[in-house]
């Protein structure tokens, strides 16, 4: 996978970069472009715009990054003009949420981006678990388990694919976002809801609910002390398993600034240093969020770009479980 093949370049290029110092850092441009989703003052503008401020910093020569917002929040418009950009030389970065990469799993038909291949920098990272009312059901298809989702195509319904894996008996209950999933839990219309957040077990003890499990994905548990939802899957199913864990991952991505596939390896390096500062400063302002860098941002980051047998198995089981399939 591009994301982890790069892993040994860049830290290669790193070092030539502490060596030569200066003289390697005048081949960053002038200026760059952070392209993001729109509106301009929502909460992803409002990050990019600490993330921008934390890189220009970090890096070793000045250099005007400038915030230009485009499209949608999902962010699929912003990708689209970013996948224009290769070999623009470290010109352009894009700020992309897990919104984007998630429409690209279900075969969205704006999604026209080859995502897999782009380079991350940083990224703000959350939890995601499964919580209800109470200790876990014991559901059966005569009284099954009523899962709170927003709709089929929303990353939520990667946690009714991990319940079917791990054989429960799921109705799922559409049309409920995160506040109207929240209140319907407590009204008892729904015995489950997914809960993202930056601190989600202190949000699911606000609303009165039990946590059950974590969404889990390869490599990073940032709540071990539950068990996984896929921990009893069973392993046949490779590519389903896959696929779960790229919801999930879409989930728990608040957003990523990436850099083009075909950027030079040293200035990878250059801008992947710059993102060292930004995690400083987001841990000392931004305690409750995830700072994640380097081989710890790519890490959880190839989650979201599953094998091809995943990528089908995901679109086939939406089909064929929820009758839905992207326009």
């Amino acid at each position: 996978m591009p994301i982890a093949r790069r892993s040994l370049t860049a830290l290669a290029a790193l070092l030539c970069v502490s060596r030569a110092g200066p003289a390697r850092a005048q081949r960053l441009p002038e200026s760059a472009t952070l392209l993001m989703p729109g509106p301009e003052g929502a909460p992803i503008a409002l990050w990019a715009a600490r993330v921008a401020t934390g890189l220009t910093r970090g890096l070793p020569t000045a250099v005007a990054l400038h915030s230009v917002a485009i499209g949608g929040p999902d962010g699929v418009t912003a990708a689209n003009r970013f996948a224009t950009t290769e070999g623009a030389e470290g010109r352009t970065l894009l700020v992309l949420p897990g919104a984007a990469a998630h429409a690209r799993l279900i075969g969205e038909s704006r999604a026209r981006y080859p995502v897999e291949g782009w380079l991350p920098l940083c990224a703000a990272w959350q939890g995601a678990v499964l919580a209800g009312r109470g200790p876990v059901p014991v559901a059966s298809p005569a009284r099954p388990l009523r899962l709170a989702l927003p709709g089929p195509e929303a990353p939520e319904a990667a946690a009714l694919l991990g319940l079917d894996l791990a054989g429960h008996a799921v109705a799922p209950v559409f049309g409920l976002g995160a506040l109207a999933a929240e209140q319907a839990l407590q009204r008892g219309e729904v015995d489950a809801m997914v809960v993202a957040a930056p601190a989600p077990l202190r949000q699911v003890a606000r609303i009165g609910a039990t946590p059950w499990c974590e969404l889990d994905i390869p490599g990073r548990r940032d709540h071990p002390e539950l068990p996984g939802l896929l921990a009893s899957a069973p392993a046949a199913a490779a590519a389903r398993i896959a696929a779960a864990q790229a919801g999930f991952a879409a989930l728990r991505l608040r957003a990523a600034v990436v850099l083009p596939a075909l950027t030079s390896a040293d200035q990878v390096a250059v801008w992947r240093r710059a993102a060292l500062r930004w995690q400083e400063e987001e841990a000392r302002d931004m305690p409750e969020t995830l700072a994640l860098v380097g081989a710890e941002a790519r890490t959880a980051m190839a989650a979201l770009f599953p094998p091809p047998e995943g990528v089908l198995a995901y679109r086939e089981w939406l089909l064929r479980r929820l009758n839905w399939q992207a326009a």
